[in-house]
């Protein structure tokens, strides 16, 4: 199992206090003649506690997919909400959100669903409601980034929720990223959340469960005022 570079310091940390308590507990099942069978269960249960720790921070291992149309799904989950909204933050328009919950047991990377340029990125610190309340998508803490694929601007959301209290963001402004390159993590679940153009054809339908990377999210139409056909000019 790979791990994700963000849990190389809890799990290290989970580990480093798993064997201390066994060199403790050790030592007092030596000096007070307690039976081994008690170090044995200890060992046991700490030792399940880090491999669950890690399984939150694995890191699949994945095909690169790429398709300039489409919108890929940004993290592993359930779809929890397709449903039209105005987007008040920077595109000020309505859009289709389509949600992504991630339970516990998902991987917890996220990845950028569209390829291009990053044109916003902001960090709101909020509260910690679970994640699939309405009101999560505008009043958890949050991390929003737009990317700019050439033709259409794609917004999404990381969320924390009520366990997960930590949102990791690579994304950075004026910088071109990669269609399905990791773009953050959020610890220990959560959800993203997708805005997309109201002409954008959805794929995916509630409660369907996604592949971060790798599950069509949305087929993407040309930009209708970019290719306005030009007026002639008559004389």
């Amino acid at each position: 199992m790979t791990l994700n570079k963000e849990g190389y310091g809890i799990v290290g940390i989970a580990g480093a206090t798993t064997l201390l308590v066994m060199i403790l507990l050790g030592a007092a099942v030596w000096r007070f003649a307690l039976p081994v069978v008690v170090l044995w269960i200890v060992g046991i249960l700490l030792a399940a506690g880090v491999f669950v720790i890690a399984l939150f921070f694995r890191e699949p291992k994945r095909p690169r997919v790429a398709d300039e149309g489409v919108v890929f799904a940004p993290a592993d989950g359930k779809v929890v909400v397709i449903e039209e909204v105005e987007e008040r933050e920077f595109l000020n328009e309505n859009r289709i959100q389509v949600s992504v919950f991630m339970s516990l047991s998902n991987v917890h990377i996220n990845w950028f669903p569209v390829g291009g340029r990053v044109v916003y990125r902001k960090y709101h610190p909020g509260d910690f409601m679970v994640a699939w309340h309405p009101k999560s998508s505008e009043e958890n803490e949050r991390m929003t980034t737009v990317v700019d694929t050439g033709e259409r601007l794609i917004l999404f959301r990381q969320i924390a929720g009520l366990i997960a209290r930590r949102i990791v963001n690579y994304a950075q402004e004026g910088k071109t990223v990669e269609q399905n390159a990791k773009c953050g993590f959020i610890k220990f679940g959560s959800r993203v959340d997708l805005f997309l153009p109201t002409d954008a054809e959805v794929l995916v339908s509630l409660n369907q469960k996604v592949v971060g990377s790798q599950t069509p999210i949305a087929r993407l139409k040309p930009d209708p005022e970019k290719h306005k056909p030009e007026k002639n000019n008559m004389s």
